[in-house]
């Protein structure tokens, strides 16, 4: 049986898995110190959200660990070439949060369109603000999803109950997924600002999409759809860093974009000298895109079957670094 240590939390039943198969785990995050010092050689495997850090210095720092589990989809924060060289699997659980991202994404769309933010601190300063918030309907316009993934797929069918048009750029995506699920696949990024009102971000940060989104693309956005002056709107639930945040600010200050909404910062936790939370037509949520209680439920039985899986000896379905392990 193994030893696990969990350093970014995990739901209480995931745990109680773990411990009822046999493994020893532990509880409580570690210093980037420690685990420069060698914390990880104590354990088999380590199951990490966003917040632990496994660069290669630490991983090579952890002779023994042969499994990395994150509780979650995106494995930006854990060098996977490093870990391929060092013998260790890497596993995660894509699909957990899935509904959650969406409705999310949904939800800040909705947001924007409607003023929820503007509204809510306005009232809050006895402010009534009616003839001011006047919103526009998705309805009728075109919704640009940039990676065409799980959620993305989810976002699109929510939009199109909604009566949105689906736009997608996705150079990975085989076109026939883009077809079956009635989006215009897009072969040029710039091609979707130019004909998209609404933005959506749902890929990894790479060095390839760092600040993909800038303020050249979101010029290109024609704020107009159907004869109506909608303006542009943009919304993060994926990854910070894929959108250049100073351009974004600007962009808002200038009116070329009308409305942004980010659940995910180049830099977190954001603090209260981030000029762009201080916007108007801004309003944000702190990385919150996994942050309900059945996506916490699904993301815990996921990642522990994983983990079980590889301490086994087996391959797992979601093993994210098969192409560097050694």
């Amino acid at each position: 049986m193994g030893r696990i240590a969990v350093t970014d939390g995990m739901a209480p039943g995931a745990v109680a898995l773990l411990e009822k198969a046999g493994h020893e785990v532990v509880l409580g995050f570690i210093e980037m110190d420690d685990l420069l010092a060698g914390a990880l050689r104590e354990f088999d495997a380590i199951v990490v959200r966003s917040a632990t850090k496994l660069r290669t210095d630490v991983i090579v720092a952890s002779e023994g660990l042969k499994v990395i589990g994150r509780a979650g989809v995106g494995v930006d924060n854990i060098d996977l070439e490093a870990a391929g060289t060092a013998g260790i699997m890497v596993v995660n659980a894509p699909r957990a949060s899935t509904q959650s991202v969406v409705e999310l994404t949904i939800g800040h769309l909705l947001a924007s369109l409607r003023h929820f933010g503007r509204a809510d601190r306005g009232m809050r300063e006895g402010k009534w603000e009616k003839k001011a918030l006047k919103g526009t309907e998705l309805s009728g316009k075109s919704l640009g999803l940039i990676g065409f993934g799980r959620i993305a797929q989810g976002v699109a069918r929510v939009a199109k109950t909604l009566g949105m048009e689906i736009h997608t750029y996705d150079p990975y995506l085989p076109p026939k997924v883009a077809k079956a699920e009635g989006a215009f696949l897009h072969k040029k990024v710039d091609n979707l600002f130019k004909s998209c009102t609404h933005i959506s971000v749902h890929c990894n940060l790479t060095d390839e999409t760092h600040h993909l989104v800038n303020a050249e693309r979101m010029a290109l956005m024609p704020g107009k759809a159907g004869g109506i002056e909608c303006g542009n709107h943009i919304v993060n639930c994926a990854r910070g860093g894929i959108i250049d945040e100073d351009a974004l600010l600007s962009a808002l200050e200038d009116g070329i974009i009308s409305s942004a909404a980010l659940d995910v910062f180049e830099i977190e936790p954001v603090t209260i000298e981030h000029a762009l939370i201080h916007h108007k037509n801004f309003h944000g949520t702190p990385h919150i895109g996994a942050a309900t209680l059945e996506a916490q439920a699904r993301v815990g039985s996921d990642i522990v079957e994983a983990v079980m899986i590889a301490l086994s000896g087996s391959t797992p379905e979601t093993l994210v670094n098969g192409k560097f392990l050694k």
